[in-house]
């Protein structure tokens, strides 16, 4: 447990006293007016440094060492309100500082730290990082506790199942709630069959590692009651429909939707909000074996539906299915899951703009606001009732699979929320969790979704 590093990571950020070098953040503007430092602006022009966005440009100082650096803003900085982040890469090892600016100091500082984050376990060497002087006038402390639940998060994801199998993931689950003097709770193996939660020991039986429940409790009784939920599908095979092999190459980020939720859990309880927090992880391996559940295997949900297999590749519909069942036992205000779900999000969305479904209206709306707050990507998706007859089967209740493969993400959502019927507020996030191509925030990889805006959100004390 004590190889996970959550808020005492190493930090992107310097804040001694010492000799920083500066750096001048500007637009094309700053460069055709002249209104940077002259030894720069003259660097820059001898350059022919035009300040596209994104563009890095070191200058010497008068003795011919290295004396700063010029950062291209491009002529519309609020179109990209993490470009900081390109300067963690960019910029050569060292203490920075940033001369101006025409940004606010916590996306200055919290861009700069989301593309500091690099993934390097499975490396011989690391080179040394450059580190920047945070704002005087930035919330270091917040931006400190969202990098690291956004870095949770994305280590997680990258790390390979060989490392990140159910056994591992419930060892970083412990580790978490250790941290912060959590409760965990665990049902593994046969005795989710034993406590009711027939759909999570089906999916993960045929793994070598048990399938299992996480569960962690944290905060006060009384206060407002949130609860997360995320899909731990450590890896996927698709199960006896098994997956061509170039779709199973990413499928060691089946379980982002856990990894999301314990990255926003860590903010939440770093925070120390007001809330009563409960985090539910279901945890398999979709695995094929002489044991392996079936296309046509129908089978009774902790709620009493009966699910009908017609593709054991929609199986992170089925453990999620027993979680929601068992967190919509308790009186909850706010009801949260994340998956990587279904292809059918990225067709329609693409793979940074995760939808998100509910039927609170208040809540949909505090949602996009908070999306829009703190620049992380969400839109919402319809409940459409029309679907509704596309998840039912003949001979059970539902299906985890419908034919026709239209509207996959919307049956998708629709199949969970027949197992939320008690709780206040419930949505479900579809994501993909991982950046498919370098962004300046974020390296290619992992990548935490959704988690800043529910942050910004709970911690605002909506819903």
């Amino acid at each position: 447990m004590a190889s996970y590093q959550f808020i005492d990571r190493p930090s992107p950020f310097n804040t001694s006293a010492g000799k920083t070098l500066p750096i001048f953040a500007v637009t094309p503007a700053h460069i055709e007016l002249g209104a940077i430092d002259p030894i720069a602006l003259d660097w820059a022009r001898k350059a022919g440094f035009k300040a596209e966005s994104g563009a890095v440009l070191l200058i010497p100082s008068q003795d011919g060492q290295l004396g700063g650096a010029l950062f291209g803003l491009g002529a519309n900085p609020s179109e990209a309100p993490f470009l900081t982040g390109k300067l963690a890469r960019a910029l050569p090892a060292g203490k920075w500082h940033i001369e101006t600016a025409p940004l606010t100091a916590n996306r200055l500082a919290l861009g700069y730290g989301l593309g500091s984050y690099r993934f390097d376990r499975y490396k011989l060497a690391a080179s040394e990082a450059p580190t920047l002087m945070i704002p005087t006038d930035a919330d270091a402390a917040d931006i400190k506790r969202q990098l690291a639940g956004v870095f949770l998060a994305r280590d997680l994801i990258n790390m390979p199942t060989n490392d990140m199998g159910p056994n591992a993931l419930e060892e970083a689950f412990r580790a978490l709630g250790e941290h912060y003097k959590a409760k965990v709770s665990v049902v593994s193996g046969d005795d989710l069959l034993k406590n009711n939660f027939p759909l999570i020991h089906t999916v993960g039986r045929a793994s070598a590692e048990a399938p299992r429940l996480l569960e962690m409790r944290w905060g006060k009784k009384g206060h407002r009651r949130v609860t997360l939920v995320g899909k731990g599908v450590c890896f996927d095979t698709g199960g006896l429909d098994i997956k061509p092999a170039a779709s199973m190459l990413l499928m060691k980020k089946d379980m982002g939707g856990a990894a999301n939720v314990m990255g926003l859990a860590l903010m939440i309880m770093d925070a120390k909000l007001k809330v009563d927090l409960r985090v539910l992880v279901p945890v398999v391996e979709n695995s094929i074996s002489a044991n392996a559940f079936r296309p046509g295997d129908i089978y009774r949900s902790r709620k009493g539906l009966t699910v009908q297999i017609d593709n054991t590749d929609a199986e992170g519909r089925l453990i999620l299915a027993d979680a929601l069942a068992y967190a919509d036992e308790e009186e909850t205000d706010l009801l949260i899951d994340m998956a990587t779900l279904t292809g059918a999000a990225r067709v329609a969305l693409g793979p940074d703009l995760p939808p998100f479904y509910t039927d609170d209206e208040d809540l949909a709306h505090d949602l996009t606001e908070a999306s829009l707050t703190v620049d992380d990507p969400l839109w919402r998706m319809p409940l459409y009732k029309g679907y509704e007859k596309d998840i039912s089967a003949r001979i059970a209740d539902l299906t985890n699979a419908p034919s026709g493969g239209m509207a996959g993400s919307i049956t998708a959502a629709l199949f969970l929320k027949r197992f939320v019927t008690n709780a206040r507020s419930w949505a479900h996030f579809d994501i993909f969790g991982w950046a498919p191509a370098e962004r300046p925030h974020s390296p290619l990889g992992g990548e935490a979704q959704a988690i800043r805006a529910l942050y910004h959100l709970i911690a605002k004390g909506k819903k």
